[in-house]
């Protein structure tokens, strides 16, 4: 989320975090952009992820599985054991069978639209986290040199030797081909 729209979400949840205790603004603003970003990226969605998305939140429902269990039992039930006014239409229950299979069939297609979705979303936020935990580290590294520049202008001693890979740059690509090769 970029621009006014986000600066203004940001700056109002920034003014209700005043009241909310152990909440600070930064905190409350943080909060808000990544709501109003996910509000965003719900309204970028194209209308067959959003129709999958419907679907398949539906599908997930326990008002999904009560209707289930209401249609497929009395279904059953008129076929197999006759229930009063209702004649038996499938006594061999093939065609609900066959119902049940295409169900199948569309449902599992949703569900793989959704996460696949989902899927990118996370593949987002995962390399989100992975440029913010590089930069900190980064961070880290040269505030680490610059305490053992003040330690030394101050006479402490600073000799502990985990100290010196405190100050060493990790490279990333090196850490990737060391888990890498755990995985072969």
């Amino acid at each position: 989320m970029s621009g006014a729209r986000g600066d203004a979400v940001a700056n109002a949840a920034a003014r209700r975090a005043a009241d909310t205790p152990g909440m600070t603004a930064t905190l409350a603003a943080n909060i808000a952009r990544l709501r109003e970003r996910r509000r965003a990226e719900a309204e970028r969605a194209s209308a067959s992820e959003r129709v999958a998305a419907a679907i398949t939140g539906f599908t997930g429902s326990m008002t999904f599985v009560v209707i289930h269990l209401l249609l497929f039992g009395t279904w059953i039930l008129a076929n197999t054991v006759g229930l009063p006014g209702i004649p038996a239409f499938d006594p061999s229950l093939v065609v609900l069978a066959m119902a049940a299979s295409v169900e199948a069939i569309f449902l599992s297609t949703f569900v793989l639209i959704s996460q696949n979705r989902m899927a990118a979303a996370a593949d987002r936020r995962a390399d989100l986290d992975l440029h913010i935990g590089l930069l900190a580290e980064h961070e880290l590294t040269r505030v680490a040199a610059l305490l053992e520049a003040v330690a030394s202008q101050v006479g402490v001693r600073h000799d502990d030797p985990e100290f010196a890979e405190v100050k060493r740059d990790v490279e990333p690509e090196k850490v990737l081909d060391a888990l890498d090769e755990g995985e072969a």
